[in-house]
């Protein structure tokens, strides 16, 4: 049984990858800050969710807080980190950009040196696709992605830079997962489809940026989760898409299949495009079929069902979840 330090345990795909380790009969260390950024009401619901698992334990931590990182790191000796605590958002990234250095860049410097001074030899890092604004689809592990769009993607590519750099001067093996819109059960409210559900459902008019027919390669939970357990066998340094890896899907035509699953109309108040966001993302998942044999299961149809189920099941809760 090996254990594992998986960092932003409360968070929406690391208490995910946490849960299918500790059913796989690992032992999970999770640490999360627990900040507002979001309901922390839904961040609480995942980790409680955790706790009624065997092997898994929870600490406080912020992996800004390099002392407290080392300390965690004396009383365990983990066969890989999980490094999934992020500042996540493209818009908030505009007001707040600091936030996003400190947490995605300085966090994973100061696990970047628990590693090394610790002699733990793998360590994971979760990236977006939001790095390939501008590139011409589908997106590819070989593109340059050296013209970010918003300080979270700067953030993410920042990071990605210095995994690099401990990998070639210290031997550490390294995986960077470029996650592709990932939405599923217990999801995060301040993305497209939680918000979806929920403000249909409630009768509340949704924001539309643009005219809806911007397109996502959207990606069930369970499968970024496989995906990212199958990156910690040995590879060195790799940069790996985990995506949808089929045709994009539109946000009308999401909206359009929440509107029938909840048997509902949406009410639709549309802005204009925002600077910030891609006008569609389609992910090349050829190097997770070479390298992982992975490859996603769950079709957006089948995700959105589930994703609808555990809503209706969490009522009247969910109902009043915050939208950030």
């Amino acid at each position: 049984m090996a254990e594992y330090l998986v960092t932003g345990a409360a968070g929406f795909i690391a208490s995910n990858v946490a849960e299918m380790l500790l059913r796989d009969g690992h032992a999970v260390v999770g640490v999360d800050n627990l900040n507002d950024y979001y309901d922390v009401g839904l961040k609480e619901h995942r980790i409680a969710r955790l706790e009624t698992l065997e092997g898994f334990q929870f600490h406080r931590l912020d992996i800004e807080d390099a002392g407290a990182v080392a300390d965690l790191f004396k009383q365990h000796r983990f066969a890989a980190v999980l490094n999934l605590a992020a500042r996540a958002g493209v818009h908030y990234s505009m007001v707040n950009p600091k936030v996003y250095f400190t947490t995605n860049t300085l966090g994973t410097l100061a696990l970047l040196d628990a590693v090394k001074e610790s002699g733990v030899p793998k360590i994971l890092l979760a990236s977006t696709s939001s790095l390939y604004a501008g590139q011409e689809m589908p997106f590819s592990e070989s593109l340059a992605v050296n013209t970010p769009i918003s300080p979270y993607a700067a953030s993410k590519k920042a990071a990605e830079l210095l995994a690099h750099s401990y990998h070639h001067l210290y031997g550490i093996d390294v995986s960077v997962m470029r996650y592709f819109t990932v939405f599923g059960p217990a999801g995060r409210p301040d993305m497209s489809i939680f918000r979806f559900i929920q403000q249909i459902d409630q009768g509340v008019p949704l924001t539309v940026y643009g005219d809806g027919s911007q397109s996502r390669d959207f990606t069930y939970v369970d499968d970024i989760a496989r995906g990212t357990i199958a990156a910690l066998r040995p590879l060195g340094y790799e940069i790996i898409n985990i995506g949808g890896g089929n045709r994009p899907v539109s946000i009308a035509s999401i909206i359009g299949r929440i509107e029938d699953l909840l048997g509902k109309k949406a009410r639709i108040e549309h802005k204009p495009f925002h600077e910030a966001d891609l006008m569609s993302s389609h992910a090349d998942i050829s190097k997770a079929k070479t390298l992982l044999d992975w490859e996603p299961q769950i079709a957006v149809e089948e995700g959105l069902v589930k994703t609808v189920e555990w809503y209706r099941e969490n009522l009247p809760w969910s109902a009043t979840v915050p939208l950030t």
